[in-house]
């Protein structure tokens, strides 16, 4: 030991010619899952596809791994066990008298509310002290409106900052409970949707809170809602303003990904966490109904809040911080805090989820169909309408319970032939080579191949390559269309020709004009390998000057 240097291995290696021992382990359960997939899944499994869409400068692409977190599910769906089903028994008469309760605090609370608006025009100003002091009597109804809800005492940690100090306060969102509370304690102004205006009753207790609406899927809106949060936390006359930055009620167990309107002003900023404890009943507001929700909240002997003041979050480097790392830093405090994860999920995971709620595939797990859209718009730059878009085209293909697409499903919505060019462009999606693909999957090879920067360009010269003569159109009659698909798949019948036509004309006039065949091809833009042909002998580099036209 003394002649070895610290460099020197403990175990020294075995000599070259040393016989090497190699184990195999075959999965025997994944080698049935393909072969019940069909042809096409042992056929992926050994042989080696060419990548339909070289010719774009696309060299593949990878998918993320999924998340089995479920930040929307509600745990107590249905009521089970003799002591839930003996309690809401018990408290049946109860619930009757919290309903009368809870019916008579709104009521007054609105006529209150209407009184304290009535004749008062200039609301881009501070409501005047004077309606303030008739809104005090909203307030006490709505504290009445959670003491009927069974929330008799609410713990509350810490205290409000003053106004002065954090004119910003965020907090989590998992029922409508919380709006409720703290229309009681702060009186703020809040960040609502547009479509809150219209509620009966309720939208116009919002109206009295001077509330900043906003439209999520607008950026213009989104744009003025900042604008307006930095114009009334900058005025010490407005009240301070309340943001839940995750954008949707949650169950709770999680946090996800926050929306950066409250951090973009860069004001001092109070977090504050709620917690619902419970065992029999998770008061969250997610996959359950109002009606179901309010009705087991009247059936309970009580109902547990937790509410905590963290300490305020303000911007490092006077206000030069940006909003994304200020948003993080606050999130964090705020899941520490709750003790919960933090996942990427964002409403556009809502949307995802409840359109394949809707569906009427048999899922075994909706959730599956969860991409955490907050990284998918980092990584892919596209919206939560055009994900959902893509989840109606992957529904269509009558995915599995388990939420996986076979090639002859995949080839149905996209009307294509079974065929070697076929099967090159369900292997480029079958990243897994399984013989079947997620809809993860799918959406990011889908989105892959359009975002290629040769993908518009690729379009145009297609499209122009067809076109009839002096018309701004390809003709079915004058088989243009088979033209430029045959020599993809040289085998396709009329009627399968005619089928893929009728993909991409839209009105139904038997002629794609310039505008369809883009929009087609958007929804699709798998379907671009088909006319790669036309594209090998051209440069479609080259031209770029007229090639935008297309949009």
């Amino acid at each position: 030991m003394a002649d070895n240097d610290l460099a020197s291995p403990l175990i020294s290696s075995p000599p070259s010619d040393h016989p090497h021992l190699i184990l195999t382990v075959q999965d025997d359960t994944d080698t049935d899952h393909n072969n019940h997939n069909g042809n096409h899944g042992s056929n992926s499994t050994h042989h080696h596809f060419r990548n339909p869409y070289a010719f774009l400068g696309s060299d593949g692409f990878t998918v993320p791994g999924s998340t089995t977190a479920d930040p929307f599910r509600n745990h107590t769906l249905e009521i089970r066990g003799l002591y839930e089903w003996l309690k809401i028994g018990i408290c049946l008469p109860i619930a009757l008298a919290r309903l009368v309760l809870f019916g008579a605090s709104l009521l007054i609370g609105f006529v209150a509310t209407k009184l304290a608006l009535q004749g008062w025009k200039d609301k881009k100003n501070p409501m005047p002290k004077w309606r303030c002091r008739i809104m005090w009597i909203t307030r006490v109804c709505t504290r009445c409106i959670l003491f009927s809800f069974g929330y008799h005492w609410i713990r509350r940690k810490g205290k409000p900052a003053p106004r002065e100090i954090a004119p910003i306060v965020v907090s989590n969102h998992v029922s409508f409970i919380e709006p409720i509370f703290y229309f009681y304690e702060l009186f703020p102004t809040i960040v609502a949707s547009e479509s809150h205006d219209s509620l009966p009753l309720v939208g116009t207790i919002i109206r009295a809170m001077q509330v900043i609406y906003v439209n999520r899927f607008s950026a213009s809106s989104r744009k003025h809602a900042v604008s307006e949060i930095k114009r009334k936390a900058s005025c010490d006359r407005f009240p301070r303003v309340l943001l839940f930055p995750e954008g949707t009620t949650t169950n709770g167990r999680f946090l996800i990904s926050f929306e950066l309107g409250a951090f973009i002003p860069g004001f001092p900023i109070q977090p504050v966490t709620v917690r619902y404890p419970h065992v029999h009943f998770d008061q969250s507001w997610g996959h359950i109904s109002l009606a179901k929700l309010m009705f087991r909240m009247f059936t309970q002997f009580h109902n547990f809040m937790e509410v905590e003041y963290l300490p305020v979050v303000s911007p490092l480097d006077n206000k030069k911080e940006s909003a994304v790392r200020f948003s993080e830093r606050t999130c964090h405090a705020m899941a520490t805090s709750l003790n919960v994860v933090q996942t990427s999920h964002s409403y556009g995971d809502l949307m995802l989820l409840m359109k394949a709620t809707q569906s009427k595939s048999k899922l075994e797990r909706p959730a599956s169909y969860m991409v955490e859209m907050a990284t998918v718009k980092s990584l892919l730059h596209i919206s939560s309408m055009e994900a959902v878009d893509f989840l109606d085209k992957f529904l269509s293909m009558n995915p599995d319970p388990r939420g996986h697409v076979n090639y002859s499903g995949f080839l149905r919505v996209l009307r294509l032939k079974a065929c070697t060019f076929s099967e090159e462009i369900f292997a480029f999606i079958d990243v897994e080579k399984s013989g079947s693909i997620t809809f993860k999957q799918f959406l990011f090879g889908s989105v892959h191949v359009l975002k290629q920067p040769l993908f518009r360009r690729a379009c145009e010269l297609v499209f122009s390559e067809y076109v009839s003569g002096e018309n701004d159109y390809i003709s079915e009659q004058e088989n243009q269309f088979g033209e430029s698909v045959r020599p993809a798949i040289p085998d396709l019948n009329e009627d399968e020709v005619h089928e893929l036509f009728n993909l991409f004309d839209a009105d139904g006039d038997g002629r794609i004009s310039k505008d369809e065949f883009w929009t087609c091809l958007k929804r699709n833009p798998l379907l671009i390998a088909l006319f790669s042909p036309c594209l090998l002998n051209k440069d479609i580099s080259q031209d770029g000057n007229r090639l935008e036209e297309i949009v």
